[in-house]
């Protein structure tokens, strides 16, 4: 055994390989499962007793030396072999600047509903939310909606389970679902916002999409007046887009607010002079607005004698269309990057 570790010893010191196969010949030829280590040792049970301690050391040495001469041809050749890729022959030139990572933004109706929030926040209102799909009480019955409404007809409602009743299941066709259902759980005083997404079937053009977001409010106290809304929704337009912007309301009705109104403010995009987007009037409308009904004050079980309210509603599309001067509403859900890679004001 003594011959046979004196022969693979020379062996493994003028070992050296050419290539990495080679070297793997080399470890499977004495390292391996199988191989010359593994086989000594099979033998080593068999020495006598007495001898034991001496050859157990020489192999022990020798299985080490074998290691240690493996571990140092191998990252030898790692060394070439990365030495020759990167070398001045190479495709890769490691003296070039790295490529910078493109920093994403925010989608400008992000930025739009973000800077709603805040405005209304410093105002007191708190943000909530609710469910995407409703039933016709939360969507419909709750807010004073007949049974004839148009907005029950399947032109404007994605129905998800129709029953001709109150068992109708929808899309959410405004956020006003979530005043609802604010005011079943909780007692006035209310002050808060709803934005979210809504869906209503219509054709998809330059200012109407099948699914679009909302923002709408709703204050509820003691002697609320419509002067309350107004003030409220003058100081949003100017935070919004400035003092210089020219505001009017409309009269007009919706079922759950009575009086209603809408509201306008001048065409950013003509300045007033007529353009496709204000329908060549110089004012665009930019929200609906008005006092809570009190039928939808008692369906949500609040005392109309005692409290009074103010509701309105927006799309952030159409406020974003105003304040980034943009054309067509399509452009929010398209994903082309050069669009919107022009909204870098707030990177995360």
């Amino acid at each position: 055994m003594q011959a046979q570790i004196d022969q693979y010893t020379e062996e493994i010191n003028t070992f050296s390989p050419a290539n990495s196969d080679e070297l793997e010949a080399f470890r499977i030829k004495f390292l391996g499962t199988k191989g010359i280590i593994k086989d000594l040792f099979e033998q080593f049970k068999t020495v006598g007793p007495e001898e034991k301690r001496t050859f157990g050391k020489v192999l022990n040495q020798f299985k080490q030396l074998a290691e240690a001469k493996y571990t140092e041809l191998k990252e030898l050749l790692n060394s070439e072999i990365e030495s020759r890729t990167c070398g001045t022959n190479s495709e890769i030139d490691l003296t070039l600047p790295g490529d910078g990572f493109n920093l994403g933004s925010r989608h400008p109706l992000s930025l739009v509903r973000l800077e709603i929030i805040d405005i209304f926040k410093r105002l007191g209102f708190v943000v909530a939310e609710g469910p995407e799909i409703e039933d016709d009480w939360h969507n419909f019955s709750a807010l004073n909606f007949p049974e004839e409404h148009p907005a029950r007809d399947m032109q404007d409602t994605f129905f998800i389970k129709k029953n001709n009743g109150k068992d109708d299941i929808a899309l959410r066709t405004h956020t006003s679902s979530v005043q609802v259902r604010m005011m079943e759980n909780g007692k006035p005083p209310f002050r808060a916002i709803m934005p979210g997404r809504v869906y209503r079937n219509e054709a998809i053009s330059a200012r109407a999409h099948c699914f679009f977001h909302q923002v709408e409010g709703l204050y509820i106290d003691e002697n609320v007046s419509f002067a309350d809304l107004k003030q409220t929704l003058y100081h949003f337009v100017q935070e919004l887009y400035g003092a210089d912007f020219q505001v009017r309301f409309r009269p007009s009705y919706f079922p759950f607010t009575e009086p209603s109104a809408e509201m306008d403010i001048s065409c950013t995009i003509c300045k007033g002079a007529g353009c496709p987007m204000c329908k060549y009037t110089g004012w665009v409308e930019i929200l609906g607005c008005g006092m809570v009904d009190p039928n939808v004050l008692e369906n949500c079980g609040i005392d109309s004698k005692k409290y009074t309210g103010f509701a309105f509603g927006m799309g952030i599309e159409r406020i974003a269309n105003l304040k980034y001067v943009i054309r067509d509403l399509r452009l929010f859900s398209e994903n082309d990057v050069r669009f919107l890679k022009q909204f870098k004001t707030e990177i995360i």
